[in-house]
């Protein structure tokens, strides 16, 4: 059996005191990238096979009962048929580009969605980062079976948004084959799924660097279920507040902001007026560098690329 410490060696360092420089564009002293998270129609569900409902991320809770939840399917229906266009609608007013973290199979069942996110990846302001296959946990998932969902997820986004997906994110967390196989497939510049700081890093896998572009449960709108968060403003208050401290620190430390955001949460009416607060916010402020997820990634390559492998 694989020892997972060999696998996925925990590093409790990392930059340390002195972090990189990130030499982002323009002297920017801050990097801000905004995730929309595209999951409706791919959570477990009794229509697809699975033995309840998924109830997580919905107004209701974490599933009071097990079965058919159609009140928690019409809640993740919701950010489908609603919260994705208001979303998209306060982005564009604000010129603002996103990384759509998207699961294959919900732009499968939302043809109208896949092709709102061809356009905006054609046009650049969007990108893809493959968010599985399905929103389901790979920790449930043998190697085999992980293998064939990033693979299947990978070449369903491809069809479906005309580009390959530069990155990749599971749900809420890998396993210690995660990387090992997304190495082994070889279409992906970085992965999303460490929480550990604050600027993308290099990581040995086997026989080569990988990059990990780090993501946030943190300035994430989660925190309306998970953090106490209630109202729009409060969340543009965190916001506002990581934000202006990480600007400060910016002038001599530069790091990267990440915002996670879900149609059926962020996209309510009462919510998504926070975002748009954050976004004049930002806008109000010199040197903010507002960028995919994809940027963020090439840029990384290209003024800090991947250190040789001893052997």
């Amino acid at each position: 059996m694989t020892d997972i410490r060999t696998v996925l060696p925990r590093d409790f360092n990392g930059y340390g005191a002195s972090p990189p420089n990130p030499e982002w564009p323009e002297g920017a002293r801050i990097a801000v990238n905004i995730v929309v998270n595209v999951e409706e129609g791919a959570e477990p569900s009794v229509p697809d096979g699975d033995a309840s409902s998924e109830a997580g991320l919905t107004e209701g809770g974490a599933g009071a009962f097990t079965g058919r939840d159609l009140g928690a399917e019409s809640m993740f229906e919701y950010g489908s048929r609603v919260g994705f266009w208001r979303l998209l609608r306060v982005l564009r007013r604000y010129s603002a580009p996103s990384t759509f973290f998207a699961c294959s199979q919900a732009l499968e069942r939302t043809p109208e969605i896949a092709a709102a996110i061809r356009e905006g990846v054609i046009s650049g302001q969007n990108d893809v980062c493959a968010h599985g296959l399905r929103w389901e946990r790979h920790q449930t998932m043998d190697r085999d079976a992980e293998r064939h969902a990033i693979h299947s997820a990978f070449d369903s986004l491809t069809r479906l948004t005309g580009i390959p997906p530069v990155g990749w994110y599971c749900r809420y967390a890998p396993t210690q084959n995660t990387r090992e196989l997304l190495v082994e497939h070889g279409g992906f510049l970085y992965d999303s799924d460490a929480y550990n700081d604050e600027l993308p890093y290099w990581t040995a896998i086997r026989d080569k660097q990988h990059l990990v572009v780090p993501y946030t449960q943190l300035t994430n709108d989660t925190k309306f279920f998970r953090g106490g968060i209630s109202t729009g403003q409060r969340f543009f208050d965190f916001l506002k507040e990581s934000f202006d401290m990480l600007y400060a620190e910016g002038a001599v430390q530069p790091k990267m902001m990440s915002i996670g955001l879900h149609t059926r949460i962020m996209g309510h009416p009462g919510r998504a007026g926070g975002l748009a607060l954050f976004l004049e916010h930002m806008a109000a402020h010199p040197d903010v560098w507002l960028c995919r997820r994809l940027d963020l990634a090439q840029h990384w390559r290209q003024r800090h690329p991947a250190p040789s492998i001893s052997t």
